[in-house]
């Protein structure tokens, strides 16, 4: 969810559609290409070679996928996709004459923009956002722009809350969840995760209902995420180190629930609250990949298969940051748990089943 701002190109990484077969329909890092044998075709990862971490994604009516990440390109990059594997640069959700700052009454200090949060809801695209400084995280907020369309532009339109507004130290990785007519945010950066309902009217302003707010995990956690399958929620979060390049130990783990509210536990029933969850997507042995996390909302394929987008170093060196660059992999559903191959990043696997239009 952090770091200073820059624009990274990560090399030597292949971009072609390969053909190729197999039945697992994924080679791990390190597996030889030759075991898929032909006739299938396959993407390598990563799928956007340039540094956009927390990735968030949203599949608009016509078909395509846009992609907005945390601000290594600064004013947040945005990406499109027919496929969800080759995506091309639109441009940045923000100007410096439209990009968002502080609530006055927070500070007066300029502000990152980290984790963004796509949504369409009322007619509008939305996008939420964490306005951040590293290091003091009393000041953290969420704020929210909208725009006509997913590629913007975005206009700042206001503030969901602030950390002190919530009480919630680092108020950062906020997920958007709409059920059943009703509006609810999740969020939180290893200060706990909470899930709260929100007030969302006709203008699209948006407040939180204090009275309702929850901790639903504890303080191993962010890049809090949900997704609902056959009866239970869902929560996905990451826990480790973000931000360390190759000594990153970020993982992506879940719990699941029957109740939004949780409790939210793990396959042996610990509370998440305790901080037991399922290790779901964790770093290579060989360092291929690093620092696997903070992923979108799960995408659904044309075939109903989901799809993980998630941020990972790819390479990084010993000696720098190489920035986080966003992988793709499907999730599967074994006995009601998620399962996503041997647990680390493919190296190649088979595309999604797209019904191009």
């Amino acid at each position: 969810m952090k770091l200073g701002i820059r624009m990274v190109c990560l090399t030597a990484i292949a971009f072609s559609v390969s053909t190729a077969s197999s039945a697992k329909g994924k080679i791990e890092a390190g597996e030889s290409l030759s075991a898929f044998g032909e006739n299938r075709e396959v993407y390598h990862n990563p799928v956007i070679a340039y540094s956009a971490p927390d990735p968030t994604c949203i599949r608009v009516a016509d078909g395509t996928y846009y992609l907005y990440g945390t601000e290594d390109t600064r004013n947040m990059p945005i990406y499109k996709s027919d496929d969800l594997v080759h995506w091309t640069f639109v441009g940045t959700a923000f100007t410096e004459a439209t990009r968002p700052a502080f609530p006055p009454e927070v500070t007066d200090k300029p502000a990152s923009l980290w984790a963004p949060e796509i949504r369409y809801v009322k007619g509008k695209y939305v996008l939420f956002y964490s306005l951040a400084r590293w290091g003091e995280e009393w000041l953290s907020t969420v704020g929210y722009a909208i725009a006509d369309k997913p590629e913007g532009p975005f206009t700042p339109k206001g503030y969901v809350f602030s950390s002190r507004d919530v009480n919630v130290q680092n108020s950062i990785d906020q997920f958007f969840w709409e059920e059943d007519g009703k509006y609810y945010m999740l969020w939180g950066s290893f200060s706990g995760l909470y899930i709260i309902e929100l007030n969302v009217s006709d203008d699209l302003t948006i407040t939180p209902k204090l009275e309702t707010k929850q901790k639903i995990a504890g303080n191993a956690y962010e890049g809090v995420n949900l997704w609902k399958r056959g009866g239970y929620y869902y929560l996905f979060a990451s826990r480790g180190s973000c931000c360390e390049g190759i000594r990153s130990t970020y993982t992506t783990v879940v719990g699941r629930s029957k109740s939004l509210f949780g409790p939210y536990v793990n396959k042996a029933g610990k509370p998440m609250l305790e901080n037991g969850d399922e290790l779901l997507l964790h770093g290579t042995e060989d360092n291929s990949f690093r620092g696997t996390g903070h992923n979108s909302i799960l995408q659904e394929d044309d075939a109903h298969q989901t799809w993980m987008l998630y941020h990972a170093y790819y390479k990084p060196r010993e000696d720098g940051n190489d920035g986080r660059s966003v992988s793709l992999d499907r999730v599967d559903w074994v006995d009601g748990w998620p399962v996503m191959g041997r647990g680390v990043p493919s190296t190649s696997a088979e595309v999604p089943v797209i019904n191009h239009k």
